[in-house]
């Protein structure tokens, strides 16, 4: 891991403003993905027929995953210091992306890249700035795994 003490302690002070409500502004990550790249959404099934937005951010579904990935992106905030830890989180689930969901990793970096969006729009640039090194390091560490798995 590359991150400095005070860069950790300034991603997780970033990442603490948006996972307050995590439910809400996962949700609104995934309505941003599926709304601005619609191909991701053929990777769940049960979100095709789901074309508006509005629909999208009702459902228990869309909310339920969007509370997920905030809640997997939360663990590895939390073990940011603690590469063994770190990789302890993001290996398990690279490789389930990359074997049993088939998830092209491009997909990564596109809800990243939304991630720090939102943090930008919600709580201004020093905000995203701070944790744009762990977004990297999060999808560095994805591809990396999906190499192993012959991607």
């Amino acid at each position: 891991m590359s991150l400095s003490e005070a860069e950790v302690q300034s991603a997780r002070g970033a990442w603490e403003k948006i996972y307050v409500d995590a439910e809400d502004n996962g949700t609104a990550v995934l309505v941003r993905m599926f709304t601005e790249h619609p191909d991701t959404k053929s990777y769940f099934p049960h979100f095709k027929g789901m074309d508006s937005a509005e629909e999208m951010k009702q459902s228990d579904q869309v909310r339920g995953h969007g509370k997920k990935v905030f809640g997997a992106i939360n663990d590895m905030v939390q073990h940011l210091d603690n590469s063994e830890a770190f990789l302890g989180i993001v290996t398990p689930l690279g490789k389930k992306h990359a074997t049993q969901l088939k998830i092209d990793p491009k997909n990564f970096r596109i809800i990243c890249d939304i991630i720090l969006q939102l943090m930008e729009e919600k709580f201004g640039g020093d905000c995203k700035a701070s944790f744009e090194k762990v977004t990297n390091e999060i999808c560095t560490h994805l591809n990396n795994i999906y190499k192993e798995e012959g991607w």
